[in-house]
């Protein structure tokens, strides 16, 4: 785990703590790092390793593969202004560079009296023209770029940071990186770092490259981002943030309600696949069948249900107990119960959890879309009473509360067969007064196994129920 925070600029409070606590949240445990405790690779932040980088900047400067400009910011803005003017674009490279403050263009002497005097520099990378530059990527195969498109990058600023495109190199060589995985919005830059690893002779120790697509908005038209989210009603951090610059606040997939081996499921099948029909993969199975062939080159297309139905197929492989036990304190708070209440009991709220787990893609959503098996409802839908209630309907419930009344045992299968047989007493198709019965005891026309409700609720509560709303449509 390696905080590459040389841009002091760009710095913001509290990141790098959300970084770690994201990571462990998502159960993926860097072996060593900052968070995670010191290895033979400390220290992690690039801040504290400054003077590594000198040392290889300088060393750079010293074979003739880098040097030291002088170039004010006023000046590199003057230049890009004028090439602006005569519609281009200004880049510092092999056909600007004897015309700018440098030591190349400069004498040696005035060199040696700029860095004695403490004129701030900054040394770039002296790229030759007219070169190929080629290695192998992962994803995108053989990669070839004509080194005259390739500008001297500062390899390290005035403050002495280094700049990624110097202390990514060195820290990947020093800390025995194998393979480099980024956006192909990093690919542009790849021949550059591909001229330093030779330049420092570390060919042969340069990890493989990886340019990963980019993730697309929903509709595929440019790349997602957080607005995108905040817009579109999704999460797009792992966990929610809050800028402590702006006070902007930004959706998290945990306090949204995933579980963290969804997400990262989910996160997994962003551009890649295992090249067979399976979706669902433990962290240790996305290991095992991990493969760069698979990866796609094009962008992946983020798609928000997809997301969910991760979450909802992780939610329907866990126990009924583990849910329960997940969601017993928000059942307790949400409904004001008592912590000796039946319905906070394993039995009942087990019983409620496995009749729900079909029916929803998040812990949360079983206090808002099953509420009704917690409390009473206080409201009915009237189009269905509207729709399916006849003069008749009142003895057949009546006569079905009687029934019911001396039910032994009052389970699901018993209580199915005396709603039917009433039904027929009464001339009645079960199909006619079905909806209705669910809606009297639910409130709602719609929802989880019928019977199984019935006889989670228990013969008290279902009588009463049916009673009370009974005298409510009477009203």
């Amino acid at each position: 785990m390696r905080i590459e925070d040389t841009d002091q600029n760009r710095f913001v409070s509290g990141t790098e703590e959300y970084i770690i606590e994201s990571l462990k949240w998502c159960g993926i445990t860097p072996n060593e790092g900052v968070g995670f405790g010191d290895g033979p690779h400390a220290p992690y932040r690039q801040s504290e390793r400054k003077p590594i980088y000198r040392k290889y900047a300088d060393q750079l400067v010293e074979r003739g593969y880098a040097y030291y400009a002088f170039d004010t910011t006023e000046a590199m803005d003057s230049m890009r202004k004028q090439a602006e003017a005569a519609n281009g674009n200004f880049a510092y490279d092999a056909s600007t560079r004897m015309s700018l403050s440098n030591s190349l263009s400069l004498s040696a002497e005035e060199v040696k009296n700029k860095i004695a005097t403490g004129e701030q520099y900054v040394i770039r990378l002296k790229v030759t023209p007219g070169e190929e530059i080629t290695f192998t990527d992962l994803i995108r195969g053989e990669v070839t770029f004509k080194s005259d498109v390739v500008d001297d990058k500062v390899l390290l600023k005035s403050d002495g940071m280094p700049t990624y495109h110097l202390a990514h190199i060195v820290d990947d060589y020093l800390m025995k990186i194998s393979h480099a995985i980024r956006g192909e919005e990093w690919l542009p830059s790849a021949p550059a770092h591909i001229l330093i690893y030779q330049y420092l002779g570390w060919e042969k120790e340069m990890p493989f490259y990886a340019h990963l697509p980019l993730l697309l908005k929903p509709d595929g038209n440019g790349k997602l981002s957080k607005r995108d989210g905040d817009r579109l009603g999704f999460p797009v951090f792992p966990l929610a943030w809050t800028d402590s610059a702006t006070g902007e606040k930004s959706r998290g997939y945990r306090e949204r309600g995933y579980y963290p081996d969804a997400f990262v499921n989910m996160l997994a099948f962003l551009g890649w696949n295992s090249g067979t029909a399976q979706e669902i993969f433990s962290l240790e199975e996305l290991a095992q069948a991990f493969s760069f062939e698979h990866i796609h080159k094009a962008g992946a297309k983020f798609d928000p249900e997809k997301a969910a139905w991760f979450n909802e197929q992780y939610l329907r492989n866990k126990s009924s107990e583990t849910i329960a036990d997940n969601i017993r304190d928000s059942v307790r708070t949400t409904f004001s119960f008592d912590s000796n209440d039946h319905r906070l009991s394993g039995d009942f709220l087990n019983k409620a959890t496995e009749l729900l787990q079909p029916r929803v893609q998040f812990e949360h959503e079983m206090l808002e879309k099953g509420n009704y098996l917690f409390v009473a409802p206080s409201n009915y839908d009237q189009p269905v009473i509207d729709k399916r209630w006849k003069p008749e309907c009142a003895k057949f419930f009546n006569d079905l509360n009687s029934a019911y009344t001396t039910l032994i045992p009052f389970d699901a299968e018993n209580t199915k067969f005396i709603f039917e047989k009433t039904a027929s007493e009464n001339n009645l198709k079960p199909g006619e007064v079905l909806q209705l019965l669910r809606v009297l005891l639910s409130g709602q026309s719609g929802g989880v196994d019928l019977f199984g409700m019935i006889a989670l609720l228990g013969k008290d509560e279902v009588i009463k129920r049916i009673s009370s709303a009974l005298e409510n449509i009477k009203k």
